[in-house]
């Protein structure tokens, strides 16, 4: 089985700064691509931002110049460095794999649980 540990959501006042972290840890051969994803109350999820195992990363237009996601492949951890946040990234933020178990396997998504993120004065 794979599990995704999200970890670094909170509170932080508009203009603040946060990190969350996703450690990947199973069966896992290979990863790819790992990223966030968000769903504000009433909404859909949404991507924020993913990244591929060679470094190529894709951002929500709404985050770009805001949030920098980054990776460690031999931790299978994935990052979400988010400054100068506004209210409206106020949202469950999850993180996201797709997983090989082998070579020859085919790549399934996976889920972390959630972290809530919540950008008020």
């Amino acid at each position: 089985q794979v599990q995704l540990v999200e970890s670094g959501g909170g509170l932080v006042q508009p203009g603040g700064s946060l990190r969350l972290s996703c450690a990947a840890s199973g069966s896992i051969f290979s990863i790819n691509p790992m990223g966030w994803y968000r769903q504000a109350p009433g909404k859909q999820r949404e991507l924020v931002a993913e990244i591929t195992s060679g470094g190529s990363t894709n951002y929500a237009d709404s985050v770009k110049g805001r949030f920098t996601i980054s990776r460690d492949n031999g931790k299978n951890t994935v990052y979400l460095q988010m400054n100068s946040l506004k209210p409206e990234d106020t949202a469950v933020y999850y993180c996201n794999a797709g997983v090989r178990k082998s070579w020859s396997s085919p790549a399934y998504q996976y889920w972390g649980q959630g972290t809530q993120v919540t950008v008020s004065s």
